[in-house]
């Protein structure tokens, strides 16, 4: 086993800036190639803070005696590297570790067949941890974790801890945090629900939604988003338009939403629980759906589409919906596929904003952003 060294000493606390800026340009030159073919603008480049970017974060936890601590695999080994401190974790994370460790240590049911700890923290300084055992939790885990946590609250954390286990989840008190986040002097709240998607970059988030609100900026009708979440972009993207309909599939990411219209004051944004391809068919007229009624989808005037699927990019299916409009405005968490979607979208469509988002530094990861418009002629 190797010990990591705190955060002061850690080797990636000692790249430089010159050294974030070199990957940051190294990202910029395999995307700007990548899209070649495309004849896109100049790409606008959105730098993430070079650490303590990341918002949520997940630890395997290691035992030895009755001690434990933080831990990671080495990918290429397997080797366990001892996690002390994390310099890409948010600094509300880093100063969470030691406490939450040490306050395990005198509880045995507690640290009892835990074998992983879950972050979820925020830039408003609430933060979740989840507890995930290869044990059922017993009756007596849940007094000794009341404890636990009040033991943390008092030392001034805005802490909610909740336990998993098999087929098991207890909530001490609430499930979710709230964030804030500031978007062109504006801020918006957001209901984040653990073990749910949500942006692991805030700054970066941030300047996503930002850009996102100024491409759009003077738009003229509707909006119709698929794949909305928690509603980050939708409630952000209202602003600039007459209605926003929005799809979603997953039940908790729907409630947030209604919460987050809620807490936001939007009054022009329904969010639908349906899948992107089920939407597809409604608006085509090819099948109804209970969850529509009630809903006049001929009363929107979607001019503009917003996209921000998974890894995979847009099925076949919704390539061809989304060519239907004619502005489009797709974040992308994986280039390679947007690029893909290219090929069909840029027979209908040309780039006129382009832009790369540092979502995941000092990985070879990036986050791409699009804005089409329909060619003319």
């Amino acid at each position: 086993m190797t010990q990591s060294q705190p955060a002061s000493t850690d080797t990636q606390a000692q790249r430089s800036a010159a050294d974030y800026q070199a990957q940051l340009d190294e990202k910029r030159a395999r995307l700007t190639e990548l899209f070649a073919g495309c004849n896109p603008p100049a790409l606008e480049v959105h730098a993430s803070p070079a650490e303590h970017y990341r918002m949520r974060a997940e630890f395997r936890i290691w035992h030895e005696g009755d001690d434990l601590f933080h831990c990671m695999y080495a990918p290429a080994t397997k080797e366990i590297i001892r996690v002390d401190q994390f310099p890409t974790a948010s600094l509300l994370i880093n100063a969470l570790m030691p406490k939450l460790i040490e306050g395990l240590r005198p509880h045995p049911v507690l640290r009892k067949k835990l074998f992983q700890v879950d972050y979820l923290s925020t830039q408003s300084g609430q933060i979740c941890v989840s507890l995930l055992y290869h044990r059922r939790l017993e009756a007596e885990w849940q007094p000794a974790a009341e404890l636990l946590q009040a033991e943390l609250q008092a030392q001034g954390f805005d802490l909610r801890l909740i336990g998993r286990a098999h087929k098991q989840k207890i909530c001490l008190t609430e499930e979710f945090v709230i964030e804030r986040l500031n978007v062109q002097g504006r801020e918006l709240v957001y209901k984040q629900v653990e073990n749910s998607f949500t942006q692991p970059n805030a700054a970066i988030n941030e300047q996503m939604l930002g850009w996102a609100l100024d491409v759009t900026k003077g738009s003229e009708g509707d909006l119709l988003e698929l794949y909305c979440g928690n509603g980050n972009f939708s409630i952000a993207l209202a602003q600039n338009f007459r209605k926003v309909l929005a799809t979603e599939i997953a039940k908790p990411s729907v409630d947030s939403a209604q919460y987050n219209i809620a807490a936001n004051g939007v009054d022009n944004l329904i969010i639908l629980r349906m899948s992107a391809e089920e939407f597809t068919l409604a608006m085509r007229g090819e099948r109804e759906f209970n969850r529509l009624k009630g809903v006049d989808l001929q009363s929107y005037q979607c001019n503009t589409i917003f996209v921000d699927p998974p890894r995979a990019g847009l099925d076949d299916a919704t390539v061809k919906l989304v060519q239907e409009y004619d502005n489009i405005l797709y974040i992308s968490c994986n280039p390679d596929t947007l690029q893909a979607n290219m090929a069909v979208l840029g027979e209908t469509h040309e780039i006129a904003r382009f832009a790369l988002f540092d979502q995941f530094p000092w990985t070879h990861h990036m986050e791409a952003g699009v804005y089409l418009k329909r060619k003319v002629g």
